[in-house]
């Protein structure tokens, strides 16, 4: 049975896949080998999940806590949900036992058996969002970059690793468009982020432009927020300049997928330019159109 068709059971495990619909761009394009898609929606059913949990967005009624052996009650408890998914997690990668409880865990099995994967990309993402429990503003951009080494970066390097594609130029090139896709996410999340008590725009980045949380709190951006969020864009859009390199050092089908990623945060990017870097009223969006146009840039 494939990982894709596995996680099929149960409404905590589809309402965790049907927000795939909602990234910026596509996780498992039909143009992928049906064996590289069945994989990178397990890998994507982990990480959303993760995040899930994270972000206190779990479907309601406590399924993912009773699917993890605990208490329904205990749902709402971040870490201990957190402690609860990791350690189904090493069941995934122990030699015996019963194999994990969760079915998004459950179908992430064959695709980590058959791609060699090892446990340090899917711990990272868990880190993540503890972090995300205790550290809830970032001083500077190196913070933040830090952040984003544990938050991002292990999906890109999941996606070498399920296409047999990876080396060490290529990671670091994976890193850089990873943690871009990140930076962007937090932008056109300014106000949903501000309502969690989460703020990821540097504080230094903040005070050089004369912004402060009542700036990001009010329903549009003022000059000043604005020039802030431009220039944020701005340092991502230089980091997806790195992903040109990676996309030119495959071929076939891998190359339009990794031109889908580069393309997706550029369209984002356009997206935000385009609302006048004002993200409070709600994130800026690409279209499908722009999407396809985005990646074909990338790809010429």
């Amino acid at each position: 049975m494939t990982g894709t068709r596995q996680v099929r059971s149960g409404a905590p495990t589809r309402s965790t896949l049907d927000k795939a619909a909602d990234e910026n761009f596509p996780v498992a394009p039909f143009f992928l080998p049906r064996a590289w898609r069945d994989d990178l929606m397990a890998v994507y059913g982990y990480a959303r999940l993760v995040d899930d949990i994270g972000d206190g967005d779990l479907a309601p009624g406590g399924g993912d806590a009773r699917l993890l052996g605990l208490d329904p009650a205990l749902a709402d408890d971040r870490l201990v949900m957190l402690d609860a998914f990791e350690a189904d997690l090493r069941r995934v990668f122990a030699a015996a036992g019963d194999g994990p409880r969760h079915p998004l865990l459950r179908a992430l099995v064959p695709t980590v058996r058959r791609r060699s994967l090892t446990p340090e990309p899917f711990l990272g993402l868990i880190e993540a969002n503890r972090q995300d429990q205790l550290v809830r503003r970032y001083k500077t951009y190196d913070e933040l970059l830090a952040y984003c080494e544990l938050s991002a970066n292990p999906v890109g390097r999941l996606v070498l690793g399920i296409t047999g594609t990876a080396s060490p130029e290529r990671i670091r090139r994976s890193d850089a468009v990873c943690t871009a896709l990140q930076i962007v996410e937090h932008l056109q999340d300014v106000a949903e982020d501000l309502g969690r008590d989460r703020i990821y725009l540097p504080a230094d980045s903040m005070a050089r432009f004369h912004v402060d949380e009542t700036d990001l709190a009010a329903p549009s951006a003022n000059a000043s927020v604005r020039s802030l969020i431009a220039y944020e864009a701005e340092r991502a859009g230089l980091l997806l300049d790195d992903g040109k390199a990676l996309v030119a050092s495959v071929d076939g089908r891998l190359k339009l997928l990794l031109a889908g990623f580069v393309g997706g945060g550029r369209a984002a990017l356009t997206a935000i330019a385009a609302a006048g870097y004002d993200v409070l009223p709600g994130p800026p969006k690409p279209t499908k159109l722009s999407l396809l146009r985005a990646a074909g840039a990338v790809l010429r």
